[in-house]
């Protein structure tokens, strides 16, 4: 982990938060450990929440609304899966023997996971300016790159369209099963007692995006 913390260019000081940081539920639960990763995630997407308004709101010109769906793309699933494979994090994730053997190293959600773990550690362990300094490192070059885009918030998209046409827009949860560290949910999205889309997902809400995004597939065909 020592080539990580050069890469990023911190200094820890206390490196049990980072190993809790790359910890799943599936390894806690295997290894009998205190803690996984997903109190440091709840913590840390709350700072990488920050960080990006903050630079926004300072180098945009943009209204509320604007800086709304761009600060969304910047912190969707998409984006920090790609923040954390760009570094290598998922090399240093901690999985039981079960999920190891379903490639949950690479599961999307679980590396998206990780890099706001991460963000969580360096935030408790070396204050708010180390952790803003090391995810504007991060992000702010994908920001500037007008190539890259990480859209993903189809259900507002979805949303704004059937604003336009008065018609009702239901999301139902269709299935959820698998294990607890490993749910899958499927998800119908329905417009006027039709269904649009269905989608499937680590969670309600990717399963609801995936759902909206067929949805929208199917609107610009029949457009």
């Amino acid at each position: 982990m020592d080539e990580l913390f050069e890469k990023l260019k911190i200094k820890p000081k206390n490196k049990d938060l980072y190993i809790t940081a790359f910890s799943h539920s599936s390894y806690a639960n295997e290894h009998k450990a205190k803690q996984d990763y997903e109190r440091l995630e709840f913590l840390g997407d709350a700072v990488v929440d920050l960080v990006v308004a903050d630079y926004l709101y300072k180098n945009e010109k943009e209204t509320e609304g604007e800086m709304t769906k761009v600060r969304a793309s910047y912190v969707c699933e998409n984006a920090l899966y790609e923040y954390s494979m760009s570094l290598g994090l998922n090399e240093y994730i901690r999985v039981g023997h079960g999920e190891e053997k379903e490639g949950g190293k690479f599961k999307k959600a679980i590396v998206a996971d990780i890099f706001e773990a991460l963000t969580g550690a360096i935030y408790l362990d070396l204050g708010y300016a180390t952790a803003r300094r090391t995810v504007l490192n991060v992000i702010v070059p994908y920001i500037k790159d007008p190539n890259i885009t990480f859209f993903s918030d189809y259900k507002s998209a979805l949303q704004e369209y059937i604003q336009t046409t008065q018609k009702s827009l239901i999301y139902n949860l269709i299935k959820e099963e698998g294990p607890a560290h490993n749910r899958q949910f499927t998800v119908e999205v329905e417009i006027d007692d039709i269904v649009y889309g269905t989608g499937v997902g680590s969670s309600k809400k990717e399963a609801e995006q995936e759902a909206a995004k067929k949805a929208l597939e199917k609107l610009a065909i029949k457009k």
